[in-house]
């Protein structure tokens, strides 16, 4: 069963003659509505002050998506068959949201059930006892199959937390420690494991990000699974050991390589420690940001980024709310998805070229986890009740998506207040679209023009995310 939250009235209205494909209000009462699975060809577009924008177009759009995590595993098997299947159609199918990246945790996270790594044998120096673990062929890898089935151009990225306790200084998963320098090409030749052993699976993974959240490993109270680098250490393991493993292997020659994949208050110091080293930068395909310190710096560090290295692309590879409030999963919470929205539209106006959404699927409870570091989810299962429940941020996620595939061109804009947001992106398919998030406690009036069709007059209701689509002209 689906459950959709977060709707105190749910409406799909057509309006074809304003060239507007659907329109779904939502509002903050948490109430819910029972819906049948959507059918096939079906389209979930969800919400929309005048402004327009020019010819100038900037980044391409590749992709969002959510984390195969070991947490999101437990959670998809609790259900029954068949509810399972809705849940992935949900994501992955075009009668979904049309997920079409994905994030492959490296081992453990502090999204399972326990620490581990593919190689808990202290001393072997040959890898000969790597291999993958129980959570890989019941939580991960049979799910990231069952998508691809329903998305054949699904691209994933691998992320590692953390290395083998036993190749780090502090001999520990959690706290602060770094990789022993003795091990550099030893965690390279890991990687290339992993990314064999996928294969051999039926997976192959597109790219591997360099260490999730680096500096969490700096802090000695660190409770999860992590392992510090200084941004010289990963310049230097980059240049000198993953890298050339990775170009210099015939399989896997082409996997991409995404540095940073923490915060944007890092932005710019630490890519530019990286990629000034033109021996490094040769290496490096893209840069990785996290939002949970997004406050704490402005989206235009990002633009900076760009400006300094403006052919190696920006993505978001993590976000999720929960993580910092006491109140870990808040069901059918408009504001969760005003947050995300926000923070997507910042991004995409900033250069970022996609956005991954953490844990694909929790509990009622934001796990497990073993480090009790619980967060919420777009989806939320019931075990119990053999259910699971489509929050606000499914369907704000939804928006982008959907609506703004692979291939569609953003176009330059700003905001045209504080309290609205938007983006505008030019689809390869020669429609236009426009998303507004509207974060008044008031509607507001908004006249959206386009140069060549011209203007249509809309009425954003306070706390809205309204999407336009234009019909490809004739």
């Amino acid at each position: 069963m689906e459950v959709n939250l977060g709707v105190a009235g749910f409406t799909i209205s057509q309006v074809r003659e304003e060239g507007i494909d659907f329109t779904i209000p939502f509002y903050e009462e948490p109430s819910a509505i029972l819906m049948p699975p959507p059918k096939p060809g079906s389209k979930l577009f969800a919400v929309v002050r005048p402004f327009s924008w020019g010819a100038e177009t900037r980044q391409q759009v590749s992709g969002f998506g959510g984390a195969f995590t070991d947490a999101a595993g437990v959670n998809i098997n609790s259900l029954s068959p068949e509810v399972q299947d809705q849940l992935l159609r949900a994501y992955f199918a075009e009668e979904g949201i049309r997920y079409k990246l994905g994030r492959v945790p490296i081992a453990g996270t502090d999204f399972s059930e326990r620490p581990y790594s593919y190689d808990d044998n202290p001393g072997d120096e040959s890898l000969e006892q790597f291999a993958l673990t129980e959570e890989d062929f019941l939580l991960k890898i049979p799910h990231i199959l069952a998508a691809r089935e329903l998305a054949s151009d699904l691209q994933l990225f691998g992320s590692a937390w953390s290395a083998p306790a036993w190749m780090k200084t502090n001999n520990d998963f959690i706290g602060m420690g770094f990789l022993k320098t003795e091990y550099y090409q030893l965690w390279a030749d890991y990687i290339v494991r992993f990314l064999e052993e996928y294969v051999a699976n039926g997976i192959p993974i597109q790219a591997i990000t360099t260490q999730n959240e680096p500096t969490n490993g700096l802090d000695s109270y660190g409770f999860w699974n992590t392992m510090a680098w200084t941004p010289e250490m990963q310049r230097d393991w980059v240049r000198d050991n993953l890298g050339p493993t990775i170009r210099g292997n015939a399989n896997f020659s082409d996997t991409k390589i995404i540095i940073l994949d923490d915060q944007r208050i890092l932005l710019p110091d630490w890519v530019n420690t990286i990629l000034d080293d033109a021996d490094a930068a040769q290496y490096v395909d893209a840069i990785g940001v996290h939002w949970y310190r997004d406050g704490d710096a402005p989206a235009s560090l990002l633009t900076d980024t760009h400006n300094l290295h403006p052919n190696v692309p920006l993505i978001a590879t993590e976000a999720c709310e929960g993580s910092m409030v006491e109140k870990k999963v808040a069901l059918g919470a408009w504001s969760r998805a005003d947050t995300y929205a926000a923070d997507i539209l910042d991004d995409l106006n900033n250069w970022v070229t996609g956005w991954v959404d953490w844990n694909i699927a929790l509990d009622m409870t934001g796990g497990p986890n073993w480090a009790g570091n619980k967060v919420d989810s777009p989806i939320i299962i019931d075990a119990h009740g053999d259910q699971f429940f489509k929050q606000p941020m499914y369907y704000a996620l939804g928006h982008f998506s959907v609506l703004l595939p692979h291939g569609t061109d953003i176009v330059a804009m700003e905001d045209p207040s504080d309290s609205l947001k938007g983006v505008v992106g030019l689809r390869a398919d020669g429609q236009t679209v426009v998303t507004l998030l509207n974060r008044a406690e008031e509607a507001q009036q908004v006249v959206v023009t386009d140069a060549t069709r011209g203007s249509v007059s809309l009425t954003l209701p306070a706390r809205s995310l309204t999407s336009v689509l234009y019909a490809t002209a004739d």
